[in-house]
């Protein structure tokens, strides 16, 4: 079979499975309280970390396609009942809003996010068609095309990533401090 050449999309699809393929070991085998714990006041929790770049990129992705979002067409917002209006994605929020961050099964984060890299995957498939040179966004100067949009996601997501790491390490150290090894 002769190779194809690599298309944009390619690279984004690389990118988004990149960010989901590592998601799970940042969270597995960690408690409620360690996914909930701020290493200081104001500081995003891992458990919050990684539900907002679900969301973020559940909304833009879904906002690309013109479909619902998976956070409600699948039910998501009900399993996770958090004490916010159905369409925040924790953008801008303060101190406070994410300390109100709540999660009754840590399952929940892994199982959103896969549904969003579903639809994800799904919009990617459709963009080849659309066009990533088609303008999504005319409020900004320069409009704000379809690729920049998907950059900018991967960008938000791999930080957010990146974040929830280095507190799963905080989370690490302090398990071992804690039991005085």
């Amino acid at each position: 079979m002769a190779n194809r050449p690599v298309t944009p999309v390619d690279l984004l699809r690389d990118a988004f499975d990149r960010v989901h393929e590592e998601l799970p070991s940042t969270v597995a085998d960690l408690s409620v309280d360690e996914l909930l714990w701020q290493p200081a006041p104001g500081a995003n929790p891992i458990g919050w970390l990684a539900w907002h770049l679900s969301r973020v990129q559940d909304d833009h992705l879904a906002e690309l396609a013109g479909v619902e979002q998976v956070w409600t067409s699948e039910g998501w917002a009900d399993r996770f009942s958090l004490p916010y209006e159905t369409g925040e994605i924790g953008y801008g929020q303060s101190p406070d809003q994410v300390a109100a961050f709540t999660l009754p099964d840590p399952g929940l984060l892994t199982g959103y996010h896969s549904a969003v890299h579903e639809l994800t995957l799904s919009v990617l498939e459709g963009e080849e068609e659309r066009g990533l040179g088609r303008v999504v966004d005319d409020r900004w100067d320069p409009p704000v095309t379809a690729a920049a949009r998907l950059v900018s996601v991967v960008n938000d997501t791999t930080q957010h990533l990146g974040q929830a790491a280095y507190v799963r390490g905080l989370v690490e150290h302090r398990r071992v401090s804690a039991s005085g090894s």
